[in-house]
């Protein structure tokens, strides 16, 4: 099931995949670096986050957090839990994140990926984003994907 993000419930779950899944990848933080973890519910609220549970109430196995910027879909996170993975769950975020994006004329999707996160490189290529460049001062490639033909 994908639902939107519920702040009381959720939060405490999403932290703890950021924590575990994506800090290990980042070029940029640390994993007690309580002043990033600190900042998360202040970055949830920036965007929007949708969840992926295994029934109604249960807790998120998987999450997408992103943004509309300037007609583009930033998508700012997107993490499995590792025994949810190859369930389609991070496929289904991504339509519903992507969705958003059309529903609010966004021409393109956006994203990084840590330059040692091939698995989600590899991922973000099966679902039509292609690399754009590498940022060295970040360690991450820069994906894009287009949302919208353009009109003529």
């Amino acid at each position: 099931m994908i639902r939107a993000r519920k702040a009381r419930t959720d939060d405490a779950e999403l932290v703890r995949l950021i924590r575990t899944e994506l800090i290990p990848m980042s070029h940029t933080a640390r994993p007690l670096d309580a002043r990033m973890v600190r900042e998360l519910p202040k970055r949830f609220r920036k965007g929007m986050t949708y969840v992926a549970t295994r029934s109604k109430f249960g807790p998120p196995v998987a999450f997408v957090h992103f943004y509309v910027h300037q007609k583009q879909l930033i998508v700012d996170m997107l993490v499995t839990h590792p025994e949810h993975r190859g369930r389609h769950y991070g496929t289904a975020l991504m339509a519903h994140a992507e969705a958003f994006g059309k529903a609010r004329h966004c021409h393109v999707a956006r994203l990084y990926v840590d330059r040692i996160n091939g698995r989600a490189h590899h991922f973000y290529n099966k679902l039509g984003y292609h690399t754009v460049r590498f940022v060295p001062e970040l360690q991450c490639y820069e994906l894009l994907k287009p949302l919208a033909s353009p009109s003529f």
